[in-house]
C-alpha cells in the first residue's frame, strides 16, 4: 500500500435537501437510532452520478460506486445534520484494485471540509480529514495495516464513533484505532470510495445506520 495520496475529489450531490436531523438527536437517548438506509429506495435521497469519474447510485438493494481514474474519491451524503453519532455501514469489493479505499463520513460541512474513516480490499485502514479542500490523514503518515480487515472480495463491517473531539473506528466489531481532532463540530454523514494509482475501484455499501452514542 502506498502512502495515502488525493489529487482530485468529486461530491455527488444528494437527491433530498438538508433536514433537521441534528434537532431529533437531542432528544433521545444513547443507541437510538438516527437515520438508517438499506438502499432498497432509490429516492431516498443519497443521488447518483454518471461521468468520466465514476458511476454511483442504486443497485440491486444496494448503492453502488465504480471509480473510472487514479486518486480519485467519489462520496455522497444523504442530507443530514449530526453532532455525535456510531456510524455504521456493510461494504464489499466484487472487482477492481485491492489496494482501493471504501468506508465512511462524519460532520462533512461541505465538499472541502469533512473526517473519513476508509479501509482497502487489501487490509489497510486510516481515518483522516479534509479541511479546506486539502486532505491528510490523522492516524499516520500512511494507511497502516489490520487483520480486523477481511481482504478480497469478503464483506467488512466498519463502524465510525464521531464523539466529542475523538473519532475511533471499528472493523467487523474489533476496535482499530482512535484519534483527536477539534476542526468539525457536526455535519452530515455519508459513504465514500476512492483509487490509489490504478483506476477500476468497484465498492457496494449496505445497510448504513446512524446510533446515538
Amino acid at each position: 500500500m502506498k502512502p495515502y495520496s488525493l489529487l482530485l475529489a468529486l461530491l455527488l450531490i444528494p437527491a433530498l435537501a438538508c433536514s433537521t436531523a441534528g434537532i431529533a438527536e437531542s432528544l433521545v437517548t444513547s443507541g437510538s437510532v438516527l437515520y438508517q438506509d438499506i438502499f432498497s429506495n432509490p429516492q431516498s435521497g443519497w443521488g447518483e452520478l454518471s461521468a468520466a469519474s465514476g458511476t454511483a447510485g442504486y443497485l440491486n438493494g444496494a448503492y453502488h460506486i465504480v471509480v473510472n481514474q487514479p486518486q480519485v474519491n467519489l462520496w455522497t451524503h444523504p442530507g443530514m445534520n449530526f453532532s455525535n453519532v456510531h456510524e455504521e455501514v456493510s461494504l464489499m469489493t466484487p472487482s477492481g484494485p485491492l489496494a482501493n479505499r471504501m468506508g465512511l463520513i462524519c460532520r462533512l460541512k461541505d465538499e472541502k471540509n469533512f473526517y473519513f474513516f476508509v479501509i482497502s480490499a487489501d487490509g489497510y485502514y486510516g481515518i483522516g480529514k479534509t479541511k479546506d479542500g486539502q486532505t491528510n490523514l490523522l492516524n499516520g503518515d500512511k494507511m497502516q495495516p489490520s487483520d480486523s480487515i477481511l481482504t478480497g472480495s469478503q464483506i467488512n463491517r466498519i463502524r465510525a464513533d464521531c464523539v466529542g473531539n475523538v473519532l475511533m473506528l471499528y472493523v467487523n466489531d474489533t476496535f482499530v484505532t482512535s484519534v483527536k481532532d477539534d476542526d468539525f463540530s457536526s455535519g452530515d454523514v455519508g459513504i465514500l470510495a476512492g483509487t490509489f494509482d490504478q483506476p477500476g475501484a468497484d465498492v457496494y455499501f449496505d445497510n448504513f445506520l446512524v446510533l446515538k452514542p
